[in-house]
């Protein structure tokens, strides 16, 4: 684990939350939301609400989320950041959700069920769909699949898969793919890029320099650092063999639909090697 880093990494949770969940760095939340939603959905302001939720009584099962916040038209806004892959990841986005929206519900008669916008919205440090290489930034929301239109607007999933953005700083165009380089790269920097020494990248470069820490602060920042790295080793382990199960899964029913073999390399990442004895090994010809 690296201990000379001059920026903080923005993946780990004291860096996200000092940048993004404390009152004074709020404009920054609201620029990388601005940003993110490019003119669908504009934030002038917002408000930090308890990130810990309870289910209907004590005994269910509560969520706790990175940051919980309602924008100035009662919208809410769950963002979370994906350290890890997780087993059944899209099952917990969805649970999180409901809080959201069941904290909407009035008490009495008059109430007609009428609700605001939830946004989820997840920056994920891991890869969910190897499928579709160049395809990063995902918007999910309810679809008539008949029609192919949006049957529910005011539930919005967005997920973020960092690793997959692989632009280098002279390759950006816009504050969205400075964002996206910020999480993936910001930690990685030996200086301060004149690319990034723009509007509110300035204050971001300077909330995350290590060096101007205070000792309290620079400890607490080792442990989250310590955290981070061993979440991820424990969980690479994890699901490296569980990986390798599936793809080799996922191999045999390519062979079995008579799939060419540069198709099952591209979708498995599997060796040609490999895929022949899974062929030898089930005695498919």
């Amino acid at each position: 684990m690296p201990m000379n880093d001059r920026f903080i990494n923005l993946f780990t949770d004291y860096g996200f939350k000092k940048i993004f969940g404390e009152e004074p760095n709020k404009d920054l939340l609201i620029d990388f939301l601005n940003k993110l939603f490019q003119g669908a959905e504009r934030i002038k302001d917002l408000t930090y609400l308890n990130n810990e939720r309870l289910g209907r009584n004590s005994l269910d099962r509560k969520a706790v989320f990175d940051l919980y916040c309602e924008n100035e038209a009662g919208e809410k806004f769950i963002v979370e950041v994906q350290r890890v892959e997780q087993e059944f990841f899209k099952d917990r986005s969805l649970y999180y959700a409901t809080f959201a929206i069941q904290d909407q519900a009035s008490k009495g008669k008059e109430w007609k069920y009428e609700l605001k916008g939830v946004y989820t919205i997840g920056i994920l440090d891991f890869i969910f769909d190897s499928s579709k290489k160049d395809s990063f930034h995902h918007h999910v929301q309810l679809l008539e699949t008949q029609t192919k239109q949006v049957f529910y607007h005011k539930l919005t999933f967005i997920y973020l898969e960092i690793p997959k953005f692989d632009k280098l700083l002279d390759e950006l165009q816009n504050d969205y793919e400075r964002w996206l380089f910020a999480f993936k790269n910001l930690h990685k920097l030996a200086d301060r890029p004149k690319q990034l020494e723009v509007g509110i990248f300035k204050r971001l470069l300077e909330l995350c320099e290590i060096p101007t820490m205070n000792p309290k602060e620079y400890a607490v920042y080792q442990d989250s650092l310590k955290e981070y790295w061993d979440l991820k080793s424990a969980m690479d382990t994890y699901f490296g063999k569980g990986k390798m199960e599936g793809k080799m899964e996922m191999a045999l029913e390519m062979i079995q639909n008579q799939e060419p073999l540069e198709k099952i390399i591209q979708y498995t990442k599997l060796s040609s090697e490999i895929i022949e004895e899974i062929r030898k090994k089930n005695q498919i010809m």
